[in-house]
């Protein structure tokens, strides 16, 4: 079906920004802040695709499926600011768990926890510098206190879709 491993890459590329854009928007839809009220908390579904392109396609493509997920999820929920928070969190997040998942000292469980951290880091920077005020870093530590288990879940949903055989020829990029 693919001539080359590097149109089968672009296209893996490609559905995996898709289905990232997609669990974005409708992670959107879930009301988590009214069970847990702390601005900026979520379950990083988008991560599940995210940690697919980190494991399997290397960095160029993660950093491409991060770009996409904020473009197309910022166009249909028309958040400019949101575009901003999540382009901040989810390019660090996408560095870290590439950078971290390059030794074998850690297991997907703390690749995806620390992707989880690094993202709500990105967030709570962007938010100091689009507000002006430093007083928005109060939230990070509550954030990443939950870093642990929403990391551990998305590492949970992300396992079949990294070991599955259809992703790459290559295990990392």
């Amino acid at each position: 079906m693919f001539e080359n491993k590097m149109t089968k890459k672009i296209a893996v590329t490609a559905i995996l920004a898709a289905v990232a854009a997609v669990l974005s928007y409708l992670e959107s839809l879930l009301p988590l802040t009214l069970l847990i009220p702390l601005p900026g908390l979520k379950l990083g579904l988008s991560n599940i695709a995210l940690l697919a392109a980190v494991y399997r396609l290397g960095l160029a493509p993660s950093l491409a499926v991060v770009l996409v997920r904020c473009a197309v999820t910022a166009l249909v929920t028309g958040s400019v600011t949101g575009f901003f928070y999540s382009l901040a969190g989810g390019l660090l997040s996408a560095l870290a768990m590439w950078l971290i998942s390059r030794s074998d000292r850690f297991s997907i469980f703390g690749v995806s926890a620390a992707g989880a951290a690094a993202h709500n880091t990105g967030q709570i920077t962007a938010s100091m510098v689009m507000l002006g005020s430093v007083y928005t870093i109060k939230y990070l530590p509550l954030l990443l206190l939950c870093s642990p288990v929403t990391g551990f879940l998305t590492a949970l949903a992300a396992r079949p879709v990294i070991t599955s055989k259809y992703l790459t020829d290559k295990k990392r990029g």
